[in-house]
């Protein structure tokens, strides 16, 4: 592997903090049993406390848990409201007891207790009180926990000036978004109905029937009418849960006001990524009306993964959609920040180990995408992909890429694209950009280091990087050198 001098790393880490926790629900003994579950057995031993112990037991929970979490007597009662159904004599339960039902019911959960890795960075949406050469970011962390379960965290920092690095401190309860309405897109409904090639007289109806833009409440009355005689087929109700499965795929999420951006935690809420949200690759997009944030990441369900696509004008609500289309299979793909000749764009990986760029067509489907970059350096003999969207520059769109040699040793190297034709390779870095130090290379994923986008500021590209899904680096790199140093590719045709 050639080896390019370019690169500063910072001294600053990030490392998993398992203070960072978040109350979630616990049901004991989730079985089958023959006359009773284990919940409703725990139910009645609570119950049949007096209210003296009840008050200390609860007492002393607030006073162990309390300052870890926001609104624990809240989440403890929401706890109580979805167990409720077990209990025999509801009205029997003082509100005390009713807490403390929830609270049994209720553990908490270390969101980076095993890893914390794979981050990226965007300017943030709070440039206020900064000294001249600074940029506040936000970057995005994969949090991995017990069960290596994913979910999306956040952190605050200052670049600048020169190569100073401050990340703000992450300390604070956590909060989980709370699911909110989201506005439908019908279009993403018909792409999502197409490629799972459910197409009837129930689908169409339906289409024909919404609004571009609905809500749940349309939605369910267009169901609601729709004809008994269509209703009435083998296949209608199969349909009709079929419409309500993929079109719940899409949905909102939000946080208080007054919660900072390290206190966010997005966590899984649908079953399609019931078993981790990966690798958020978040780019600020900018076009006619104003920068909004947009961010692709994997859903994992335990068996399948899928695309889904995150957009924000405030990092406060977030709009998730399902991504369609043969351009979003696979892992990895990266939006554009801008769209280029009036076509959005991205790059992804369709194929598990080649790099492509895919266009969203007029029926929200991305397009098969055209081949830029495949294995070919030994250092990238296994696979190759993206590290995060492409960074737009005066000499083109620079691409940083990552690459997999032997021994499944992660590397970070670059490409560089036409500006007007991204489909062209123009330049090419020999060799690796950044690759595993003896400090990098032990933790939870041995020999990694990977990112998934950063940023340029005053002259240098910043880039935070995972090593080896242990801790969170950063490092810097001058641009002018590291364009000076790209090898100028032949022309070629598209797929370069």
């Amino acid at each position: 592997m050639v080896s390019v001098p370019l690169v500063a790393r910072q001294e600053l880490t990030l490392t998993p903090d398992p203070r960072r926790v978040v109350v979630k629900l616990f049901v004991p003994g989730e079985d089958a049993a023959v006359v009773r579950t284990r919940a409703g057995a725990l139910i009645d031993r609570v119950a049949h406390l007096d209210d003296e112990e009840t008050g200390r037991l609860l007492r002393d929970t607030f006073d162990r848990f309390g300052s870890r979490h926001r609104d624990l007597d809240g989440t403890f009662h929401h706890h109580y409201d979805l167990v409720r159904h077990r209990i025999a004599r509801v009205r029997d339960l003082s509100f005390t007891a009713q807490l403390l039902v929830g609270a049994y019911f209720s553990h908490e959960y270390a969101v980076e207790a095993a890893a914390l890795c794979n981050p990226s960075m965007v300017a943030h949406p709070d440039q206020s009180e900064l000294d001249v050469g600074q940029l506040r970011v936000a970057v995005s962390l994969r949090q991995i926990g017990e069960g290596h379960l994913s979910s999306i965290g956040f952190a605050t920092a200052v670049l600048g000036p020169g190569r100073q690095l401050t990340v703000a401190d992450r300390s604070g309860p956590l909060v989980v978004g709370q699911r909110v309405g989201a506005r439908h897109r019908r279009d993403l409904l018909a792409a999502g109905l197409a490629e799972e090639h459910c197409d009837n007289e129930v689908t169409a109806t339906v289409l024909d029937a919404l609004p571009d833009r609905y809500d749940e409440v349309t939605f369910e009355r267009v169901l609601g009418t729709l004809p008994r005689d269509l209703l009435s087929r083998s296949t209608g109700m199969d349909t009709l849960e079929h419409l309500r499965r993929t079109n719940a795929a899409s949905y909102a999420t939000t946080f208080p006001t007054d919660t900072a951006l390290h206190q966010r935690v997005l966590w899984p809420a649908n079953p399609a990524e019931s078993n981790g949200m990966e690798d958020a690759r978040f780019v600020r997009f900018t076009d006619d009306s104003g920068p909004v944030y947009r961010a692709t990441y994997t859903a994992y369900d335990g068996r399948r993964i899928a695309t889904r696509a995150l957009t924000s004008s405030d990092l406060r609500r977030f709009e998730i959609a399902p991504m369609r289309g043969p351009g979003a299979r696979n892992k990895g793909v990266a939006l554009f920040p801008r769209t280029v000749g009036g076509r959005h764009l991205a790059l992804c990986r369709a194929d598990g180990e080649t790099i492509g760029l895919t266009c969203l067509d007029g029926a929200n489907r991305w397009q098969e995408p055209v081949p830029l970059h495949g294995p070919s350096d030994s250092w990238e003999l296994i696979q190759v992909g993206n590290c995060g969207s492409p960074i737009e520059t005066d000499a083109g769109w620079l691409v940083l890429t990552h690459g997999v040699g032997p021994m499944r040793r992660y590397a970070i190297g670059a490409l560089l694209l036409d500006l007007h034709r991204p489909e062209r390779v123009v330049a090419r870095l020999p060799g690796a950009l950044l690759a595993p130090d003896e400090a990098d290379r032990d933790g939870y994923v041995p020999n990694v280091v990977y990112s998934c986008g950063g940023l340029v500021h005053a002259g240098e590209l910043w880039l935070p990087y995972g090593a080896s899904d242990a801790r969170v680096g950063f490092a810097t790199v001058p641009m002018a050198a590291l364009m000076a140093a790209m090898v100028t590719s032949p022309p070629a045709g598209p797929g370069g």
